[in-house]
């Protein structure tokens, strides 16, 4: 009997359990839709992950990427799948930096011993930006707890909590899709610790997460913004820790990648 299939390869990888399906693209190839995302993403019958990555050619950057959510939806920025696909091009390369286009722009990524770092790119303040659907204060607003906003690339929400050890994914994942969020939003709940930020997610298109960089920087920018912790910190999220520094070309983050395992997926 004839077996009309042909498979995808893929690699799985992870950044602090923040955990992707990298795709590579280049050379061509048929584009990842989202119900194939879908599929794939399914923790019971797929492969599992919080995002897939797919990496593609670019004219002026090392590689382009674009992410999927595990729901099929796009994610305009993810920093831990940014530095997971960073390292390996750069050990494809035998090269100590490089830059990968993303729907945020052309980030920088450079080697840092075991570890990946990334310049996220500034973080945009402005309601619009975010964006919100009507003006407000981004540094309070007007919901219950006066959460901040930003945008890292993607929208998010940051409440600035007493322990957020105590925080409540049941309480925060309304927020994911309130009418002040036309695109959705992160939600993340923050406690400062002097130069350390405990940090517990919820992210779009996903769930609960063990990590994840941008939602790293979001909050690390919130806590700065509202004068509560400098602007270089340490974030540790409930799969381990990130190194963040918002300077003055952006917003950088630095923190370990894993390698897990590759594969092929099936296709009909």
């Amino acid at each position: 009997m004839r077996d009309d299939v042909s498979s995808l390869p893929f690699r799985k990888m992870h950044g602090l359990g923040n955990d992707f399906v990298v795709v590579d693209r280049r050379g061509g190839g048929d584009p990842v839709d989202p119900a194939l995302a879908r599929a794939m993403g399914d923790r019971h019958t797929g492969v599992g992950f919080d995002q897939m990555a797919v990496i593609g050619d670019d004219t002026e950057a090392d590689a382009a990427l674009v992410f999927l959510n595990a729901d099929g939806s796009e994610a305009g920025a993810c920093g831990n799948a940014t530095r997971c696909v960073a390292r390996l091009l750069m050990d494809e390369a035998g090269a100590p930096a490089l830059t990968l286009r993303t729907a945020r722009g052309l980030l920088r990524c450079e080697a840092a011993g075991e570890s990946i770092r990334v310049n996220m790119g500034a973080p945009l303040t402005e309601w619009r930006e975010v964006p919100l659907a009507e003006p407000c204060d981004t540094l309070r607003l007007p919901l219950p707890g006066e959460p901040v906003a930003c945008s890292m690339g993607n929208p998010h929400c940051t409440f600035v909590v007493p322990d957020a050890e105590t925080a409540d994914f049941a309480e925060l994942a309304p927020y994911e899709t309130h009418p002040l969020f036309p695109e959705r939003t992160n939600v993340q709940a923050a406690s400062v610790h002097g130069d350390r930020l405990r940090v517990r997610v919820w992210e779009r298109g996903v769930g609960p997460t063990l990590a994840s960089g941008s939602s790293a920087c979001a909050a690390a920018v919130a806590c700065a913004r509202r004068g509560l912790a400098p602007r270089t910190v340490t974030v540790d999220l409930d799969g381990g820790s990130l190194g963040i520094d918002w300077r003055g070309d952006g917003v950088w983050m630095t923190g370990p990648t894993a390698h897990v395992f590759d594969g092929a997926w099936r296709l009909a």
